[in-house]
């Protein structure tokens, strides 16, 4: 499973942002897709992530400003980041699972500055 991320950027505090990922390598229908990101020096962690059936779950610290979501039937996820702060900044990594396998995209930066 290959995963392509786009539309990270460079976005002033209070902007917003559309990540894009799709999944391709597999006519498996994948049961969950999230993002996580990882901020210089620090540890890569959760940011949301959708299981079939819609289910969602968010970190705290985004919880009320991010929204993930997939097209039905496609192996895509969208993450829509609103009201953006400095410290959302960071490499953000698409994540897929399938089979109990994780698959990783190769990550696109996030830069939240004035």
């Amino acid at each position: 499973v290959q995963l392509q991320a786009s539309g990270g950027g460079l976005v002033r505090p209070g902007g917003s942002l559309r990540l894009s990922c799709a999944a391709s390598g597999t006519s498996f229908s994948i049961n969950t897709m999230g993002w996580y990101r990882q901020a210089p020096g620090k540890q890569r962690e959760l940011v949301a992530r959708i299981f079939s059936g819609g289910i969602t779950n968010y970190a705290d610290p985004v919880k009320g400003r991010f929204t993930i979501s997939r097209p039905n039937a496609k192996n895509m996820v969208y993450l829509q980041m609103n009201s953006l702060k400095p410290e959302d900044t960071a490499v953000y990594y698409c994540n897929a699972r399938l089979h109990s396998v994780d698959y990783w995209g190769k990550g696109t930066l996030v830069t939240v500055s004035s």
